[in-house]
């Protein structure tokens, strides 16, 4: 399902993670639970993944996660200021101490001048930590796009977990 060089960076991740005794929270839009789906992928990875939310729509953004309607009406779901409200609220939703979150537009369709397809958001949270946002365009067809989110959200949960 997942290439080899992805299980290795999810292996990775787990291990700094259990060494760490961090516990993963994601909050998924584009991706629909594919970072999830990797890191549970991995056996034992029930001691570091805490659980997902698979968050598509506008509503479930803001009833599962508390991200405001009206930043989500002020910004749009795919903005750096979404992405860092589910990322804080796949925290404060969880015992999870390292969120992730991503939104973005896959493609094909949904795409605008401002907001085109490949725009994708990645947010994450560390307990203790300022929640942050990372901008990408990636370029491709809806399931490049998609893994192209999950390989920077894995990087980017790496590189919060070496900071903990």
């Amino acid at each position: 399902m997942f290439d080899d060089t992805l299980t290795d960076n999810a292996n990775a991740l787990l291990s700094l993670c259990r060494s760490k005794k961090i516990q993963i929270t994601t909050a998924e839009s584009c991706t629909g639970g594919l970072i999830s789906a990797l890191l549970t992928s991995v056996a034992g990875s029930s001691d570091v993944f805490e659980r997902g939310f698979a968050t598509y729509t506008n509503e479930a953004k803001s009833s599962c996660l508390g991200v405001p309607a009206k930043l989500i009406q002020q910004y749009g779901a795919v903005s750096a200021d979404v992405a860092k409200a589910m990322a804080k609220g796949a925290l404060l939703n969880s015992d999870g101490i390292l969120s992730l979150s991503v939104t973005g537009i896959a493609g094909p369709g949904g795409g605008t001048t401002t907001k085109p397809v490949g725009l994708v958001f990645i947010g994450s949270c560390l307990e203790g930590h300022k929640v942050i946002a990372q901008k990408h365009l990636f370029h491709g067809d809806r399931s490049s796009i998609r893994t192209q989110s999950v390989e920077c959200g894995i990087a980017l949960l790496l590189s919060q977990a070496q900071t903990y």
